[in-house]
């Protein structure tokens, strides 16, 4: 019997052990203001997934658009709202505000 608790011990163990840091969520806060996103560059290690805080501090909505993170979020203006990333393989991938997208723009750097 005791041997049986240690190796069920032993397996949860193993299994909480195993669980790969690709699911650890990191937030990184992105403020839009005056149609800008800041910072306008984040850097992020591969296989990590990270949550991004985006908060709007325009009067006017604005949507997080990214054809290569495959997202798009509208925050509506004076509020904020949350992009999940990743995890990503090495590379630079591109967003931008789509409702200004001459000024909003940015870029995700995974290494």
């Amino acid at each position: 019997m005791r041997s049986a608790l240690l190796y069920a011990a032993a397996a949860a163990l193993a299994a909480v052990v195993a669980v790969p840091a690709a699911h650890a969520e990191d937030t990184i806060t992105l403020t839009l203001k005056d149609h800008k996103f800041t910072p306008a560059t984040i850097e992020i290690p591969a296989g990590t997934a990270v949550k991004l805080l985006v908060k709007n501090m325009d009067a006017t909505p604005e949507e997080f658009d990214s054809s290569s993170l495959h997202r798009e979020k509208v925050i509506p203006g004076n509020d904020q709202g949350i992009v999940l990333i990743g995890p990503l393989k090495p590379g630079t991938y591109k967003f931008e505000g789509e409702y200004h997208d001459d000024t909003a723009q940015g870029r995700v750097i995974v290494k």
